[in-house]
C-alpha cells in the first residue's frame, strides 16, 4: 500500500496532515495536503493550493464498486468553479482495490475542520444529486417490480428452484441496493457533524 502520512497538529512538511491514493492503476498517486495555506493538492503534472475561504461545496458520497464494497468518496469545488475528487480506495494490483479506511476519515474530518476555522461557508452535501437519486430508486423499483413477476411466474409452473433463487438474489439485491439508497440520500450537514455513514 503506498504510504499514507497524517498528522493532525504541526503543518511541517514531515507532520501536515496529507493523503495520497492512485485514482487507476496506471499513473501516479494524488496527493493532498492540509497546510496553513489551505488545501494543497497535486494531480499528475497539476498541481494547486486552495485557501480554505475559497472552498464553495464538498459532497461526501458513498460508492461501491465490484471489487471494493467500502469505497467512500469526496468531491470538493472552489469558488471559480474548479473540483477535485479524492476517494477511499487505492489501486494496487489489476485485481485489489485497497481500502484506506483510517487515512480517508481521518483526513476528510480535518478538512472541515479547517475550513469551518477559517471562515469558510461551502455547502456541505451528503448522497447523490437528488435528480440522480430519484433516478436510481426508479431503477430499483423497476428491478423489484421484474423480480416479483418472475417469482409469480414461478410458482405458477411449480418451480420451486426458481422460486428460491429468486428469493435469494431479491434478498441480496435488496441489501446492497437498500445500503447504497440509505447511505446517499441526499441532504445537507454541518461541518461539525460530518455523516458517519458517509465515511469508512
Amino acid at each position: 500500500m503506498l504510504p499514507t502520512q497524517l498528522a493532525i497538529s504541526g503543518d511541517t512538511a514531515a507532520t501536515r496532515p496529507s493523503y495520497r491514493y492512485k485514482p487507476s492503476l496506471i499513473g501516479t498517486p494524488w496527493t493532498f495536503d492540509l497546510t496553513d495555506d489551505g488545501l494543497s493538492w497535486r494531480m499528475g503534472a497539476r498541481s494547486g493550493v486552495w485557501p480554505y475561504a475559497t472552498i464553495a461545496t464538498i459532497r461526501l458520497s458513498y460508492r461501491p464498486i465490484s471489487m471494493q464494497s467500502r469505497r467512500f468518496r469526496a468531491d470538493i469545488s472552489n469558488l471559480s468553479g474548479k473540483s477535485i475528487r479524492i476517494l477511499s480506495v487505492n489501486w494496487q494490483t489489476p485485481a485489489l482495490v485497497a481500502p484506506q479506511d483510517e487515512p480517508y476519515r481521518t483526513f476528510v474530518q480535518e478538512l472541515h475542520r479547517r475550513v469551518a476555522a477559517a471562515g469558510g461557508t461551502p455547502v456541505l452535501v451528503a448522497g447523490l444529486g437528488r435528480r440522480t437519486y430519484a433516478l436510481a430508486g426508479i431503477a430499483m423499483a423497476l428491478v423489484v417490480l421484474g423480480l416479483a413477476a418472475l417469482f409469480i411466474r414461478a410458482a405458477m409452473i411449480g418451480s420451486y428452484g426458481g422460486m428460491l433463487f429468486l428469493a435469494g438474489f431479491a434478498a441480496l439485491f435488496g441489501w446492497q441496493l437498500g445500503r447504497f439508497m440509505r447511505r446517499n440520500k441526499p441532504r445537507f450537514y454541518a461541518a461539525g457533524d460530518v455523516p458517519r455513514d458517509l465515511l469508512p
